[in-house]
């Protein structure tokens, strides 16, 4: 039995059991995999995330819009949502195994997401002890680990901030 852990499955009655909601493909809120959109400065670093129930292009040009300064260069991966932002937008292609490139020729990688995965990275690992939330307080933590990533440490500040958002909630 090299290579493999603990014993084999012999019961085809009782099968073993499998890890929930593998589904390929973007999740939606009905399908109970709600979409988290997130949108991080590159200079400021401030990330603004939100839970929504669709991915759609007027979802995802409402959230740049709202937390982005007019004129801002966009940079995201080849996802079709994004086509058609009004702003600069420039793109790499995972697909084609592309991670960063030179977009104006200067020598200079500066076309790439790598801040907006490191993002990514965070907020998973942030969730990850609670192991799995329920969609409908799943809002409230992301805007945990969005406010921590936003603080860059859990200060004081941060616990109080997060009692009186409470208690202007739950009287």
């Amino acid at each position: 039995m090299r290579g493999k852990k603990g014993e084999a499955h012999l019961d085809p009655a009782d099968p073993p059991r499998r890890r929930g909601n593998r589904r390929r493909g973007h999740g939606t809120y009905e399908n109970d995999r709600p979409p988290i959109l997130g949108v991080v400065g590159r200079r400021s670093g401030q990330v603004h995330l939100r839970v929504v129930h669709h991915t759609d292009h007027a979802t995802l040009k409402a959230h740049v819009y709202r937390f982005t300064r007019p004129g801002t260069r966009v940079y995201s991966d080849e996802w079709r949502g994004d086509e058609g932002l009004e702003w600069p937008h420039e793109t790499v292609h995972h697909g084609l195994r592309q991670w960063a490139r030179d977009g104006d020729g200067d020598g200079h990688r500066e076309v790439h997401i790598n801040t907006t995965e490191g993002m990514w990275a965070d907020v998973r690992t942030f969730l990850r002890p609670f192991k799995g939330v329920h969609k409908r307080y799943l809002s409230g933590y992301v805007a945990m680990a969005e406010f921590r990533r936003n603080l860059k440490r859990i200060s004081p500040a941060f616990i109080s901030a997060i009692v009186h958002t409470q208690s202007a909630h739950f009287p």
